[in-house]
């Protein structure tokens, strides 16, 4: 075997109960991809008139990204996706969901249009579309334009009109070819990890920037889909949450409360206020202060009713109750600590959490459509003799997919799976160690390697499994 195997993974026992996993189970009409982010791939930071971003600037800081490793060049993509494109057409991939780099195109956030930048993502379409590939746009996927966190980033209300003005160049720009897009990625990560925990670009920490941060995320999130659907009103505009299904460590009052703690803060702090049900607040006392930021109007400016919801999930979290963390009051138990499997991002894998989210998701009123836009595992590829053989990530989408097929013929609306990631790459704060892609990249030579997991999924696409 050429991947660590030391307690990682084990069969699903889902395996049991579908012993059979083909296309053809999920209907000529779900939806099949990969995924991918701007920062993540591109490298080219400073190329052809692009401007800093957060993540330019943050991984420049010692000791802010592991071996002080950075995105400038990533996957080099931005020069190498003619051919990674028709490596993915010749993997039978037919959707490719990727981000637009808002300092790319707005250097300065807003402003000044980088007509280098609209040029590259037009060809990058034409070359999809000429593939057979349909593209699937994100707008903002963590890389904000320095130049406006400067002025406040996401904790200054101005952003809304910010993001609106980069929504409205985006469709015009492109609204003529791409018919599915997606307003915000994990913006409980990007506010939690970035405005809170300042393990993310900006690194700030704390409540000041976060509640801020937080509510000026979701009317962005609300207010970018209205200016996608009006300026294309045949497209199907979504957005994305991270989400894990959250189980309390042991059957007491105090475990089960503090999960609901945690689940109110990962799973629903962003989504309701889209539904019209607004923040999740009887659970999430501390973030009665977000109150302090709500304008006259904000209630009915947060909700809009998404064509699907991209959900994104990699794992379940275990809680118990710590009256020693402030706030939340709950702390996550490591599944090392529990002897369960993990990939190399130290997270559990268990299948069943995707199917309990399908579950919890479909039952929302107003949620018709649900993508699983993201859905992976990083484990130690290593290339031997010119291949990459990786059981445990081959497991790992069984077993996944299984759980996905599972909750589809049990009636949850999911209508499409989404690897992620095509590429391996750049993954911010955890450099380029953990390797998520379907194809593995030597970040020396940039020479590309289709992984068994890749092959497997060609297979799996084209009817042969």
């Amino acid at each position: 075997m050429s991947v660590r195997s030391d307690k990682q993974h084990t069969a699903s026992p889902a395996s049991t109960v579908y012993p059979h996993l083909s296309r053809a189970a999920f209907g000529d009409a779900f939806a099949w991809g990969v995924a991918t982010a701007a920062y993540q791939i591109e490298g080219a930071y400073n190329l052809d008139g692009k401007g800093p971003s957060i993540w330019d600037v943050f991984s420049a800081r010692k000791g802010k990204i592991k071996q002080n490793q950075n995105g400038r060049q990533a996957c080099d993509f931005y020069h190498r996706y003619p051919q990674d494109v028709a490596l993915m057409q010749s993997l039978a991939i037919p959707n490719f969901r990727f981000s637009l780099s808002w300092s790319r195109l707005l250097p300065q956030g807003y402003g000044a249009v980088n007509q280098a930048g609209i040029d590259f993502y037009n060809r990058l379409i034409d070359q999809c579309l000429e593939h057979g590939i349909q593209p699937w746009l994100t707008l903002y996927h963590w890389d904000l334009p320095q130049a406006l966190e400067l002025q406040g980033g996401w904790a200054r209300r101005d952003i809304v009109g910010w993001f609106a003005d980069y929504a409205a160049l985006c469709a015009k720009s492109f609204g003529d070819r791409v018919g599915h897009w997606m307003v915000l990625n994990e913006p409980m990560v990007f506010t939690g990890a970035g405005y809170f925990m300042g393990v993310h670009a900006p690194g700030r920490r704390g409540f000041g920037a976060f509640v801020p941060a937080v509510h000026h995320a979701a009317l962005c999130q609300a207010e970018g889909a209205r200016v996608l659907k009006d300026l294309l009103p045949r497209a199907e505009v979504g957005t994305t949450f991270s989400c894990s299904h959250v189980e309390p460590l042991r059957p007491n009052e105090k475990d089960r409360q503090a999960a609901r703690r945690v689940d109110a803060l990962l799973n629903r702090l962003f989504v309701e206020p889209a539904l019209g049900l607004g923040y999740p607040l009887d659970e999430l006392r501390f973030m009665h202060r977000i109150e302090k930021y709500m304008f006259p109007g904000d209630e009915a400016k947060l909700r809009y009713d998404f064509d699907f919801i991209g959900i994104q999930n990699y794992t379940r979290e275990v809680v118990k109750h710590s009256c020693w963390i402030p706030f939340l009051q709950a702390r996550l138990v490591p599944p090392q600590k529990r002897g369960v499997p993990h990939t190399r991002m130290n997270w559990e894998v268990y299948p069943e959490g995707i199917y309990h989210l399908l579950h919890k998701y479909g039952q929302y009123k107003g949620i018709r459509k649900i993508i699983v836009t993201e859905n992976g595992a990083a484990f130690a590829d290593e290339l031997i003799g010119g291949q990459v053989h990786d059981p445990l990530r081959v497991d790992f989408l069984q077993s996944y997919l299984l759980q996905v097929l599972r909750a589809r013929q049990e009636g949850a609306p999911v209508e499409g799976y989404f690897v992620w990631s095509f590429l391996d790459n750049f993954e911010w704060a955890e450099g380029y160690t953990p390797r998520f892609g379907l194809v593995h990249v030597n970040y020396e030579s940039q020479q590309r390697t289709v992984k068994s997991s890749g092959y497997w999924y060609r297979d799996f696409l084209q009817g042969h499994l």
